[in-house]
């Protein structure tokens, strides 16, 4: 599982700010006395009492969970290499077949939701290897795990209510729902919050059941990402070529301009015309030298449904490449900082004032705006590259 952080959508912070029973804990405590919280709680919401009791009987702390909240949750790989490791080219011919397989599902969800094929496509993959792995834990036990770790309650607990609210529509089974560590099930890894307010019935059977069927899965996801903010209808990224020279400082997601603007400084697509007319942001995920896109307002919304940069941006060029786009030019970039270095860079940038969050080695968004403001402090390039130069000149 590569997503480094479960979402908290309305529905889920409606639960969790609704007003709690006298008894019950936020978190921590021993865990026998936390799950007899919740207990008390579902039944303060007006379950069943019965209902409740059974979804709560077989649930057990899973230290696995936990060992895995604590891991990495995103890869320090820079694009290029993170995207041959995901892509391959029996990705490709797996989505070009499962495309076929599916092209009614698909069809059905570009005329309803305007959601293209390539994006479902892509989280499918990445997600879940098309439905082949879907994650092996005990979802209500990592869920009880995590929302009682007092590290992240707010984001777990109210997902526990939104499984019993599965349960009771006979969707969810807490002794053999399985997924993954943080909750997610199903085929395109949805939580339990997103599945109440999401799930579509895709094949008709009267059950919303994202593990085994993937016309309920692909349209409950193209449904969320419509919730999420997608635009009908929009591309999402599109790959260009760039000048020698041009003000650097304006590449970054925090800039957009129309196409005419980016042709006027030497930005051109790299295949075929401009995609629409459309405010764009100029993306340099490995700096000036190499590979360059143009993200659409549709890009900003898949970081809704994760979070990390790398694997957002690659999602979004496999979606492309999918639908047809040509393998992405790589260009020549400087190497750069492994994580020791990275972490290096981030103490001296910190100890300059800026905020570069933990100091992890991972180049995450406040990682990339400190080593602008440096670039344009040292007059380097501002592409917000981190190069062993910039780490030597500070």
């Amino acid at each position: 599982m590569l997503r480094p952080a479960p979402r908290a959508l309305a529905l889920a912070l409606a639960i969790a700010t609704a007003p709690l029973p006298a008894l019950a804990q936020s978190c921590g405590g021993s865990f026998a006395g936390f799950v007899q919280g919740l207990r008390d709680e579902a039944v303060a919401r007006g379950h069943d009492p019965a209902l409740v009791q059974r979804f709560f009987a077989g649930v057990r702390q899973d230290p696995k969970v936990i060992a895995a909240d604590r891991r990495q949750g995103v890869f320090q790989l820079d694009f290029t290499s993170f995207a041959r490791r995901l892509i391959s080219q029996n990705r490709i011919q797996t989505g070009q077949a499962k495309a076929s397989q599916w092209a009614a599902v698909f069809d059905r969800i570009e005329q309803e939701m305007g959601v293209p094929r390539g994006i479902l496509l892509a989280f499918w993959a990445f997600e879940t290897d098309y439905g082949g792995y879907q994650g092996d834990f005990n979802t209500a036990n990592a869920l009880v795990t995590l929302a009682h770790d007092c590290r992240r309650p707010e984001l777990f607990r109210p997902q526990i209510f939104a499984a019993l609210e599965l349960y009771a529509h006979g969707d969810f089974d807490p002794a053999t729902t399985t997924g993954a560590w943080a909750g997610e099930i199903g085929q395109v890894q949805m939580l339990p919050a997103d599945i109440l307010e999401n799930g579509v019935d895709g094949d008709g059977d009267g059950h919303v059941r994202l593990k085994t069927s993937a016309p309920d899965a692909l349209m409950s996801g193209a449904k969320m990402l419509r919730a999420l903010g997608w635009a009908p209808n929009q591309p999402w990224l599109q790959e260009v070529t760039l000048p020698a020279q041009m003000d650097w400082s304006r590449a970054g997601l925090d800039t957009a301009l129309p196409p005419t603007e980016w042709q006027t400084l030497g930005v051109a697509p790299r295949a075929g015309g401009w995609q629409a007319d459309l405010p764009a942001s100029l993306i340099l995920p490995q700096g000036k030298d190499g590979p360059a896109f143009l993200a659409y307002p549709n890009f900003s919304t898949l970081f809704e449904w994760n979070q990390s940069f790398t694997y957002v941006l690659t999602a979004a060029y496999f979606a492309t490449r999918l639908e047809g786009a040509p393998v992405f030019d790589p260009g020549n970039p400087a190497p750069g900082l492994d994580g020791a270095q990275m972490k290096r860079l981030q103490e001296k940038l910190a100890a300059r004032g800026h905020d570069v969050g933990e100091i992890d080695g991972i180049l995450g968004a406040g990682t990339r705006a400190a080593v602008r403001a440096v670039q344009a402090e040292l007059g380097l390039p501002v592409d917000g590259w981190p190069t062993a130069e910039l780490l030597n000149r500070l």
